[in-house]
């Protein structure tokens, strides 16, 4: 039986073992003067998945030109002998039989069988070549053809060594299967699995195709400042830091919506930004401290403009990336083609609560209500009918929000950006969307009345100072730029990590964040450990 090479187990304890050999044949390299560090370029012509369809597509071709003359059809395969590919990869497996040995290279698109026999590259080097490792990365010149067993792979003419793996990789998942450590070692888990690399491909497209959409709406694609120098007194806690230059506490922006709409004061009529956000907050499977956002303002329309353009672009989005508008995530069939249903937050608690806000006469009698079927609010009179509406619908309505729905029509209480509704001055003109019981995104009729704006956020000053909280400021030079004019404005904000998660079927946001925040790794001996339970338990553990 061919001796067999694949890769093979690494146990913590023989890991440091592995290295030591592997340092030992990179000292051989050198003092034979083939230290593969040295080599800084390798003209590479062709790609894995391209070498494998271009070949088929061959193939087929040739064989429906010569039809039964089957002398002809291998006459043609033997031209491809005078037409060389050069290829670049990690080299994956290795299966020997004597003076002929199959590898498995795997490049950025796909893995590919490589023949290498010691007749076409020389004794020397054959024998050189059976002493490296799987994970080295090589490169190979060759032919392409079909082995006996029917797979396409290259055979090498040219082999050559471009960089030394001194760590061994895990088998498949063998040693990998914890997702605290994929997450850790990503570089790792894109070696052993394809389908990471696909969801990072994919998510790659899903922002090419929203710029896309939105640039042919006529939107800007502008960008805003990280760094800001003052704390707006929102509900979100920002991360904090330090500019020396300027001698002063500099604040990791927790949204780009004040600057944009600045923007729009300023005579853009259609503005996004696919920026950056920083939230010192919690962390769980649909939350990271650093997250995408894609926040977009047009003037002269309002939410109900909003609704139709985010229903629209992910209707718009299904088709390109999955190919369809009933697409499936986590085994539900979410059906984004058919029109979302639209519900004011009145309707959707009524609906699933079986309250009705039209009830409650004062705030005593939503309190009283709230009490009724155990919802908690705020102690006292600090629960208005908006705030009792709120824990309404967090508690019997959000988790029942399977299919595509918009909320609207949002209380005052909790919208301070959003234009209150002229028939209804305790509502806003306000919406969020939600996926699979998840929001995915929140919208409003922007707030241009400066005088409001600044009631408003003094308000919400006042708030943070009764919990003690004296470090948040009103915005302003934001309430200036109001002054100036602010024109009738729709805005869009929406979390490109839970759409990428949902055109993906990733049940995490870790799993679509290349590298998602972590707890640094404790060390002991040299070795790494496990991260506390604590931390562990923010890691989302389902198999990938």
């Amino acid at each position: 039986m061919a001796e067999e090479n694949r890769t093979a187990p690494a146990p913590e304890q023989d890991i440091h073992e592995q290295k030591r050999i592997r340092m030992e044949k990179l000292d051989e390299l050198k003092a034979d003067g083939r230290d593969p560090f040295t080599i800084t370029k390798f003209d590479v012509t062709a790609k894995a998945d391209a070498v494998k369809r271009t070949y088929t597509e061959q193939e087929a071709a040739w064989k429906e030109q010569c039809g039964e003359d089957e002398e002809a059809f291998q006459a043609r395969l033997e031209t491809l002998k005078e037409q060389p590919v050069t290829i670049a990869g990690r080299m994956m497996s290795k299966r020997g039989m004597g003076r002929a040995v199959f590898l498995d290279l795997q490049d950025s698109t796909d893995r590919i069988q490589v023949y290498v026999r010691v007749n076409d590259i020389g004794k020397e080097l054959f024998k050189e070549f059976k002493k490296w490792d799987i994970g080295d990365i090589i490169g190979v010149k060759g032919f392409v053809f079909r082995t006996k067993m029917g797979e396409i792979s290259i055979h090498a003419q040219e082999i050559t060594l471009l960089s030394k793996a001194l760590l061994p990789l895990p088998e498949k998942w063998h040693g990998l299967k914890n997702q605290d450590t994929r997450y850790r070692k990503r570089y790792l888990d894109l070696i052993v699995n394809p389908d990471v690399k696909q969801t990072f491909v994919t998510r790659s497209r899903i922002l090419r195709e929203i710029r896309d959409y939105l640039d042919n709406l006529g939107y800007v694609e502008v960008e805003t400042p990280v760094l800001l120098p003052i704390q707006i007194a929102a509900a979100a806690k920002p991360f904090i830091t330090y500019h020396n230059t300027l001698d002063m506490k500099m604040y990791l922006r927790i949204e780009t919506e004040l600057n944009l709409k600045k923007l729009i004061v300023g005579g853009f009529d259609r503005v996004y930004e696919v920026g950056r956000i920083f939230r010192n907050e919690g962390m769980d499977p649909s939350h990271n401290p650093e997250f995408t956002s894609i926040e977009m303002y047009q003037a002269y329309t309002d939410y109900k403009g909003m609704m139709d353009l985010i229903e629209e672009m992910y209707r718009s989005l299904a088709k390109k990336i999955c190919g369809k508008d009933v697409i499936s995530y986590q085994g539900t069939d979410i059906r984004l083609g058919e029109p979302w249903e639209r519900l004011t937050m009145v309707e959707a608690v009524e609906k699933y609560a079986g309250v009705s806000y039209s009830d409650w006469a004062t705030d005593a009698d939503a309190r009283a209500c709230a009490k009724e079927h155990h919802v908690e609010v705020e102690e006292g009179e600090a629960a208005t009918k908006g705030h009792v509406l709120i824990a309404f619908f967090d508690a019997f309505v959000e988790d029942k929000l399977i299919q595509p729905t918009i909320i609207y029509d949002y209380p005052v209480e909790n919208s301070p950006l959003a234009k209150r509704k002229p028939e209804d001055p305790a509502f806003t003109e306000r919406f969020e969307y939600f996926i699979y019981a998840r929001e995915m995104g929140n919208a409003f009729s922007e707030l241009n009345d400066p005088v409001d704006q600044k009631e408003r956020f003094l308000k919400q000053v006042e708030a943070r100072r009764a919990l003690g909280d004296t470090t948040g400021e009103v915005d302003e030079d934001f309430v200036t730029a109001l002054e100036y004019g602010l024109p009738p404005t729709g805005g869009l904000g929406l979390g490109l990590d839970r759409l990428v998660m949902l055109l993906t079927d990733s049940p995490s946001i870790r799993d679509v964040l290349l590298f998602p925040t972590m707890r640094p790794l404790s060390k002991q001996d040299g070795t790494e450990e496990e991260e506390d339970a604590e931390a562990a338990s923010d890691a989302d553990t389902t198999e990938a």
